[in-house]
């Protein structure tokens, strides 16, 4: 069987599409593109009116280019609106969110026995692991529809999620992403509860089981070098976004103290008006925002801090406008996401009186747009010069750094290899010895 999977949205969706993809391999799937697949999985996502539009073309657009192809869908759209997604053309099935480890089985005409290949970098083109600790969502932003697709938080325990790092990495992965609905409420719901701090300290013991173990293999000449490659000082890890509430000092000390995480972080902001983000159901403010972000800059200097914020939210003036607009101007962030405000039926916001005109969000966003790639470009004027370890992706020719800088190497490496660079430019890179 080919088969093809179309991630929209989050981290968590491409974590969920990873699943589908190793269910497939191991089943016998060969993956081929949507134009040749006999099923296609559609993943959707469902944060603004633009995620629902753009899942409904890409059906309509695979139902055209191949009318052969069994269309699955699946996700927050598919969950919020399942009648109206499976009217869609070609599509033999809307699967709910909460039905997702079912999937596969549940698709007609998939072989129930394994007798396929193991997942392995490269897998939907990715080159790191995206590793889902946990799902689902209670925070009552006013703006968010995600509660309700994604339901209740949910965790992995942390037995668990070790024995899948173990699993990924002797199958070669080096970089895992860890990511979560509302990854910084991990644990609180297990039966043994437990906190993000907790999962970090266990994955940064794992990380240095790992390499403690490659060194002993190496000593006594019990392993080949592929097999070293897979698992010596080659485990990082990448905190996905986390609420800025749950971003503690503790783990920030954690994050800088040890070298088994990305100087990475991604910390949504929503705004910088302490009015609106009341509003938002926010539970912190503009100044706690930027105290924390100052702190983490002081603790590690080269880190990059992504951010989202929402423009032209119910009841947005110039005047909260400016102080969004002020903030970032001086902000020590590095990558600004910039999603104007759509209403989302069934949301608090929804029902604000106060509604921008679209108009005025259409300039409001492109101004924050124009200050974000401010931001970035100092930031890449400020890296120019510092050395790295990075990750080999694609051909090889290009690297992701630590702290996510991506950058062209010369050609002559291959996909998924560790390398030392000097950042010669904003998107160059000097290849190092050792």
């Amino acid at each position: 069987m080919k088969y093809a999977v179309i991630t929209f949205g989050c981290r968590v969706n491409q974590a969920d599409s990873l699943g589908f993809e190793e269910e497939l391999i191991a089943r016998g799937g060969v993956a081929t593109s949507p134009t040749e697949a006999d099923l296609v999985v559609v993943n959707t996502c469902s944060v603004t009116a633009t995620s629902d539009q753009g899942a409904r073309q890409t059906i309509r657009r695979v139902a055209r280019d191949n009318p052969d192809a069994q269309i699955v869908v699946t996700g927050c759209y598919a969950t919020r609106q399942p009648e109206e997604v499976a009217a869609l053309p070609n599509v033999v099935r809307v699967v709910a969110n909460g039905d997702k480890p079912r999937l596969i089985p549940l698709i007609a005409g998939v072989d129930d026995g394994p007798c396929g290949g193991a997942i392995e970098p490269g897998v939907a083109g990715r080159t790191a692991y995206t590793l889902r600790a946990q799902t689902g969502c209670a925070e009552p932003c006013s703006y968010c529809i995600i509660p309700s697709t994604r339901g209740r938080p949910r965790s992995t325990p942390i037995a668990l999620l070790l024995r899948e790092v173990d699993r990924v990495v002797a199958a070669g992965f080096k970089e895992i992403a860890l990511t979560g609905v509302h990854l910084g409420s991990y644990g609180r719901d297990l039966d043994a509860p437990a906190s993000l701090v907790d999962l970090l300290r266990a994955l940064d013991g794992r990380a240095e089981a790992l390499d403690g173990r490659a060194e002993a293999l190496h000593y006594n000449d019990r392993t080949s070098s592929a097999g070293l490659q897979a698992c010596h000082g080659s485990v990082l890890f990448r905190i996905s976004s986390l609420e800025p509430m749950d971003c503690t000092r503790e783990l920030v000390d954690l994050v800088a103290a040890s070298g088994s995480f990305a100087p990475h972080f991604h910390l949504p902001l929503q705004h910088a008006s302490d009015r609106l983000l009341a509003a938002m159901r926010r539970p912190y403010t503009s100044d706690y925002y930027a105290s924390l972000v100052d702190t983490i800059r002081a603790r590690i200097p080269h880190v990059s801090i992504g951010t989202d914020v929402i423009v032209g939210f119910p009841g947005e003036t110039d005047e909260d406008f400016e102080q969004l607009a002020s903030y970032l101007e001086r902000s020590p962030l590095t990558h600004v996401h910039v999603f104007p405000y759509s209403d989302r039926p069934g949301t608090v916001a929804s029902t604000m009186h106060g509604k921008v005109h679209g108009s005025v969000i259409r300039t409001r966003a492109g101004r924050i747009r124009d200050i974000a790639r401010r931001l970035t470009e100092r930031f890449h004027d400020a890296q120019v010069g510092s050395t790295h370890r990075a990750l080999t992706l694609e051909d090889g020719s290009l690297v992701v750094t630590g702290n996510y800088l991506k950058l062209r190497i010369p050609r002559g490496r291959a996909r998924n290899e560790w390398v030392r660079v000097r950042v010669s430019s904003h998107h160059d890179g000097e290849l190092l010895a050792g």
